[in-house]
């Protein structure tokens, strides 16, 4: 079954594809909110603050064709040093223990190097979550190394173990170079049994459906990377893809939009709400603006009007008013709880029966 469903996935990737920027939510959508209510779990709270998740900017050597954050080789906004000294300042001061740092490709900021290396210094944990091709581009030949000195944890999106898929989705050859990103972080101890250097491998379906149980695609993957490529690594996500930005465009051109909505409203679990990411996740964009999660962050829905709205402004105290802030929701909540659960550590529950 599962074969099946990767088998017949992706459209075709355009050559060239514009940015796009879907109308942001002028104010929070309440339908969320009640599904909460009726189980019993509004208003949605912070448990505190364990990952500062920074989008670096929305520069990147690839423009797939699901992007939620509308990155690509056009962009130029990235994240300044002032900003990236303002988020360390954050850990710092504070006893935050993850700095996951995302983009857009996040290695291609000139100031990556350093914000990893400041990190590594205050014995964070830091993820890099990474599209695998860069590390095989002109001029960041070095990059796996430099990652595996400092033993950043490695997030590596790879929608699929099928070349032609892959491909479909994210552009030409770029499974090829996939594979000769993952050889080489194998080469340096990423993913290997028993190795400290974590390598994850990330899945979102790229039609309108939910994703399969993760434990059994991850047990497909490992078979099929090892058989065909003799690739290792330490464990699989499965992603819900978010309607907004490119794939909600997608979804309004094919008529889909109202459908897969209605799917996810009606596949809400709320089991997940326990474990959303936003509850124990302060995102900052490039430009230093806080939200609770990466997504708010993308439809430009910043942290309640109460709070702090910039990195800037948070401090010992100002942060200890974010602990247990109200977070602010929208219909693409319904993403994350939808069957098993979606956030940036994957699955949320145990699959239903």
């Amino acid at each position: 079954m599962l074969e099946h469903i990767l088998e017949r996935q992706l459209s075709p990737v355009t050559d060239a594809l514009e940015p796009l920027r879907i109308l942001p939510h002028s104010r929070p959508d309440t339908s969320f909110d009640q599904k909460l209510a009726s189980c019993g779990r509004s208003p949605l709270q912070a448990s505190g603050v364990e990952v500062l998740q920074l989008n670096l900017g929305k520069l990147c050597n690839q423009a797939c064709h699901h992007c939620h954050v509308d990155a690509g080789p056009w962009h130029r906004e990235i994240m300044s040093r002032e900003i990236a000294e303002a988020c360390l300042h954050v850990l710092r001061r504070s006893r935050i223990p993850t700095l996951d740092i995302t983009g857009g490709a996040p290695e291609m900021n000139p100031h990556f190097r350093w914000l990893v290396s400041e990190a590594s210094e205050l014995r964070r944990r830091v993820i890099d979550r990474c599209n695998l091709t860069i590390l095989t581009a002109p001029g960041y030949e070095d990059l796996p190394s430099f990652l595996a000195e400092h033993k950043v944890e490695i997030v590596a999106s790879l929608p699929c173990y099928l070349e032609e898929n892959v491909d479909r989705q994210r552009g030409e050859h770029v499974f090829r170079r996939s594979i000769a990103a993952l050889r080489r972080l194998n080469s340096l101890g990423y993913g290997m049994p028993d190795s400290p250097l974590l390598l994850t491998l990330v899945f979102n379906p790229s039609g309108p459906t939910l994703p399969p149980d993760q434990l059994q695609l991850e047990a497909m993957y490992r078979r099929e990377l090892r058989a065909q490529h003799q690739i290792e690594f330490s464990r699989l996500f499965t992603l819900t893809n978010m309607p907004i930005n490119r794939f909600l465009s997608d979804l309004l051109k094919s008529g889909k939009s109202d459908t897969y909505m209605q799917m996810l409203i009606d596949a809400f679990n709320p089991a997940t709400v326990e474990g959303l990411m936003c509850r124990t996740t302060l995102s900052v964009d490039w430009q230093g603006n806080l939200s609770d999660c990466d997504f708010n962050q993308m439809v430009e829905l910043p942290l309640a009007q109460t709070l702090p709205r910039r990195i800037t402004e948070l401090d010992e105290s100002t942060l200890a008013t974010l602990m247990n802030r109200v977070i602010v929701t929208g219909k693409h909540c319904f993403g994350c709880t939808a069957g098993t659960g979606s956030s940036c550590q994957g699955r949320l529950v145990e699959q239903r029966q």
